[in-house]
């Protein structure tokens, strides 16, 4: 038989167990435990783009950060490495959402919609990739 103390250990150690598996096939989700989206953009603009043009561009994608609440931060930049590697992409910005679901409201929000198609003109090119942050 099981004295007193026996009993009183047993059920924290039950529980504890209970959550340590529940808690290690949440971790091993796509995106468990991350606290930070990012979706990286990168711009390469036709030949016959005008600097005021990609200025555009450039007020136009900032804006969306005002427009668009999902957008947790946003960061930007024209490439400045001299490595050479950029294979003609010259600017690249940096969104940062909480999940994938905000992301997702991002991509077809009318606004994000709305500035897509007023690139046409004007861009060569785009890359993306998303990821959750580590550290």
């Amino acid at each position: 038989m099981m004295n007193n103390f026996m009993k009183k250990l047993l059920l924290p150690l039950a529980l504890c167990l209970v959550t340590m598996i529940s808690t290690s096939a949440f971790a091993t989700s796509p995106g468990a435990g991350k606290t930070k989206l990012i979706h990286m953009v990168s711009f390469k603009f036709k030949d016959t783009a005008t600097p005021a043009q990609i200025k555009e561009v450039e007020e136009a994608f900032r804006g969306l950060k005002k427009k668009i609440p999902q957008i947790r931060g946003l960061e930007w930049g024209t490439n400045i490495s001299p490595e050479k590697h950029d294979k003609g992409f010259t600017h690249a910005w940096i969104l940062s959402f909480k999940s994938a679901k905000e992301r997702d409201a991002y991509l077809v929000h009318p606004e994000h919609k709305k500035f897509g198609q007023s690139l046409g003109p004007v861009l060569g090119d785009v890359f993306v990739v998303d990821f959750w942050a580590q550290r």
